[in-house]
């Protein structure tokens, strides 16, 4: 039987007694009603399932003893850096928890010139925690022992110049495919999708000027939470794990 994995902030090493974090004491003890001697995983983000088994678990909460650390090795070759125009509510979510299914490495949320969402700054910090949560639950789900990276939202420009690798906006019009990646070296690469309204001009003109040269993913014009999931998944059928 899988067992379950939860995420915790705090160093982890074999022989080692933790108690665990408020959130998952409630979720092992009072959602599965696991009991003193059961087992679980737990992980960190540093790369390493942790096995280890409760000791206490009553009301105050739940203390676990690591057994043992076991290296997960399911990262893809090809870190992906989705440059993502924020979306409306559960769009945004949506697109987060299937970019790290399918292995994205980074994602940097940005408000551009044609977003229909803008973030002041106490929304933004709840959002971009509630996005890493979303994230911290898709590596439970999926067996990911390492997080992606959340940055904050950031203007479009700022964004583009943390690109990694070669800088891909799809556009059903440009005269690169995919089909031209293929045998390519690829190690990193960073996808640029629009939000619902699309890049605009002015969006285009910067990402241009940021070394984002245009990907033709096929004829059609995809929405906002399709786009950025098809890419990730053909890129990683070209040059990462999917294949």
């Amino acid at each position: 039987m899988r067992l379950t994995r939860c995420h915790i902030v705090q160093p982890l090493a074999p022989g080692s007694e933790i108690a665990l974090p408020e959130d998952v004491s409630a979720h092992l003890l009072r959602v599965l009603r696991l009991s003193p001697g059961d087992a679980c995983v737990l992980f960190n983000g540093d790369g390493h399932d942790y096995d280890a088994r409760l000791l206490v678990a009553d009301k105050r909460g739940a203390r676990a003893e690591i057994l043992a650390a076991r290296p997960v090795a399911n990262e893809s070759p090809l870190r992906i850096t989705l440059l993502q125009g924020i979306a409306r509510g559960e769009k945004m979510d949506f697109i987060l928890q299937k970019a790290t299914e399918l292995g994205v490495a980074r994602v940097l949320p940005v408000e551009s010139e044609r977003s229909e969402v803008r973030l002041p700054a106490a929304r933004a910090e709840k959002r971009l925690a509630h996005w890493r949560q979303v994230v911290v639950s898709a590596c439970e789900q999926s067996g990911r022992a390492t997080v992606p990276e959340v940055l904050p939202p950031q203007p479009l420009a700022s964004a583009a110049a943390q690109r990694e690798g070669r800088g891909f906006l799809l556009d059903p019009q440009a005269d690169a495919s995919l089909a031209a990646l293929r045998g390519a070296p690829l190690a990193a690469c960073t996808l640029a999708i629009g939000p619902e309204g699309g890049w605009s001009p002015r969006d285009r003109a910067q990402l241009d000027a940021a070394g984002f040269n245009g990907l033709r993913l096929g004829p059609r014009v995809l929405r906002t939470e399709t786009a950025g999931l098809a890419a990730i998944a053909a890129l990683q059928a070209l040059a990462g794990d999917l294949g």
